[in-house]
C-alpha cells in the first residue's frame, strides 16, 4: 500500500481525519476537489458569521441612543462589495491556515475529485492511490426541492447569496431554518425587505419550541415578513424577478430568492462501491467508531447516517475515524452536541428540548429571564432567556436552551456540565461572577430546583 491512510475530503472531518493520522505516524494523503475547509469554511458557517456580525454593529449603532451616544442613523449603510471583500479575506486566511496544519503534518493534500475504485484504491485524475485504510468524508451539497421554476437564476444558494453585492430591496428565503434564519437576519438589517416562507408550523423546527417562538417574535417585530405552514407551489417570472405562488398566500415578488432547505450529503466518493458499502436515505451508515461496512472503510461528517451535520460534530467524527484508521479503538460520543443560532439575539441548545425530554423522562424545568440579568440590562438589550430540563429525580441535567447576548459562546459551559454528569444541584452551587450573562445559567438550574434567590417566589 502507497499510504496508510487516504482521506476523500478536506472539509472538517476530512483536513481534521488527515492531521490526526499523521500525528499517529501515519503516511497519509487527502484529496480534494475544491477548497480545503469545505462548506464551513468557505460557504458556510465562516461567511454567514461575518454578514451576521455586520448585522450586529447595524443593531448596536441604530441602538447607540439608548447610551446617550447621538449618531445619524440615516445615512449609516452597508457598502456590500466591500463586506464581501471582507468576508473573503477571513475565508482566505482561515484556508491557508488550514493548508499550512496540513503541510506541517506531513499531509499529502492532491487536487481533484476522487471515488473508490476498490475498498483500498483510490483514484483521481487519471491516477490510482493504495491505501490500508480510507475514510470519506465527502460532506454536502445545497438541498433542492421539486417545484416548478425553482431553477430561476435568481433563486440563489446560499453559495450564491454570499456573492451578492448589491443589497436586494426585496428579499424571499425558502426555508426558516438556521442558515435561512441567519440570512434573513443579516439582510433585514442592511435594510431589505424579508419575506421567510417556512413549510413547517414554526422556524428553526430541530430547535426547542420556546426558541422558535422568541425567534419568530424578533423577526415579526423587525419587520421580517414569516409564512408558516406554507405550501410553495411554483416560481415564475415577472419582468426578470422571481415570484413566488404560496397556497393561500398569493404571489411573493422578489429581487433575489434564497433557497435554504438543508443540505444533502455528496456520496460521490463512493464510485465505485456504491451500492456495497451501506447506506441508508443518501448517507452511508458507520458505527461509532466510524467503520462501514467494509473492512478498512470509514465515514465522518456530513455524510455519516444519524449525526448532526455540523463542523464541530464533523470534527470529533474525523478524529475518531482517524484514530481507529491508525489501530485505537476509540468511539465518537455525540449525545451532548450543541447547536447555534446566530441570529439578534443569538440563540444555541444542547442536549433534549423540553417536547422531547417529557416523552422519556419526569421532569423540571427552570427558566431565567435576561431581562432581569444585570448583564444584559447594562448591555442595553432586553429579551431572551436561558432554560434548563431537570430530570427530577437525580438532578441530571437533559438538555439546556438559550435566547439572548452571547449565548451561542455561554452554551459550551452547559456542553461541558452535561458531559461531566455535573448534576442541577451542583451547577445550582457554583460561583459565577457578577455581572456575566453566564450566571443566567446557574439562576436556570436554581429555578429548576425551586431555589432561584433572584426569581419571585414560586407558588
Amino acid at each position: 500500500m502507497d499510504y496508510d491512510v487516504a482521506v476523500i475530503g478536506g472539509g472538517p472531518a476530512g483536513y481534521v481525519a488527515a492531521i490526526k493520522a499523521a500525528q499517529l505516524g501515519g503516511r497519509v494523503v487527502m484529496f480534494e476537489k475544491d477548497v480545503v475547509g469545505g462548506t464551513c469554511l468557505n460557504r458556510g458557517c465562516i461567511p454567514t458569521k461575518t454578514y451576521v456580525k455586520a448585522a450586529e454593529y447595524l443593531h448596536h449603532i441604530r441602538n447607540a441612543k439608548t447610551f446617550g451616544i447621538t449618531v445619524d442613523v440615516g445615512s449609516v449603510s452597508v457598502d456590500m462589495p466591500r463586506l464581501v471583500a471582507f468576508k473573503d479575506t477571513v475565508v482566505k486566511k482561515l484556508t491557508g491556515g488550514v493548508a499550512s496544519l496540513l503541510k506541517s503534518n506531513g499531509v499529502e493534500v492532491t487536487r481533484g475529485e476522487a471515488k473508490l475504485e476498490d475498498e483500498h484504491t483510490v483514484s483521481s485524475d487519471d491516477k490510482r492511490f493504495s491505501a490500508k485504510n480510507v475514510i470519506l468524508c465527502g460532506g454536502s451539497l445545497s438541498g433542492r426541492i421539486p417545484v416548478p421554476g425553482i431553477d430561476h437564476p435568481k433563486v440563489l444558494t446560499s453559495d450564491g447569496m454570499l456573492e451578492v453585492r448589491e443589497i436586494p430591496r426585496r428579499l424571499a428565503v425558502i426555508g426558516g431554518g438556521v442558515i435561512g434564519c441567519e440570512i434573513a437576519t443579516a439582510f433585514r438589517a442592511f435594510g431589505s425587505e424579508v419575506t421567510v416562507v417556512e413549510a413547517l408550523p414554526r422556524l428553526v423546527g430541530t430547535m426547542d419550541g420556546e426558541i422558535s417562538d422568541s425567534v419568530l417574535k424578533t423577526f415579526r417585530k423587525n419587520g421580517i415578513k414569516v409564512l408558516l405552514d406554507a405550501k410553495l407551489a411554483s416560481v415564475s417570472d415577472r419582468n426578470g424577478s422571481p415570484v413566488l405562488s404560496v397556497e393561500g398566500e398569493g404571489d411573493i415578488e422578489a429581487d433575489i430568492v434564497l433557497l435554504s432547505v438543508g443540505r444533502s450529503p455528496d456520496l460521490t466518493c463512493l464510485g465505485a462501491m456504491s451500492g456495497k458499502i451501506t447506506a441508508e436515505r443518501g448517507r452511508i451508515i458507520a458505527d461509532d467508531h466510524m467503520r462501514t461496512n467494509i473492512n478498512g472503510v470509514f465515514a465522518a461528517g456530513d455524510i455519516a447516517a444519524g449525526r448532526p451535520m455540523l463542523a464541530h460534530a464533523a470534527f470529533k467524527m474525523g478524529e475518531i475515524a482517524a484514530s481507529n484508521a491508525m489501530g485505537r479503538d476509540e468511539k465518537a460520543n455525540l449525545k451532548n452536541v450543541p447547536g447555534c443560532l446566530y441570529t439578534i439575539p443569538e440563540a444555541s441548545s444542547v442536549g433534549l428540548t423540553e417536547e422531547d425530554a417529557k416523552a422519556k423522562y419526569d421532569i423540571l424545568v427552570g427558566k431565567f429571564p435576561m431581562a432581569v440579568n444585570g448583564r444584559t440590562l447594562a448591555s442595553g438589550e432586553h429579551g431572551g432567556f436561558i432554560k434548563v430540563i431537570v430530570e427530577k429525580k437525580y438532578g441530571e441535567i437533559l438538555g439546556v436552551h438559550m435566547v439572548g447576548e452571547s449565548a451561542t459562546e455561554l452554551i459550551s459551559e452547559a456542553a461541558v456540565i452535561m458531559e461531566m454528569e455535573i448534576t442541577a444541584h451542583e451547577a445550582a452551587e457554583i460561583i459565577h461572577p457578577h455581572p456575566t450573562f453566564s450566571e443566567a445559567f446557574m439562576e436556570a438550574c436554581a429555578d429548576a430546583l425551586g431555589r432561584c434567590v433572584h426569581l419571585p417566589a414560586k407558588k
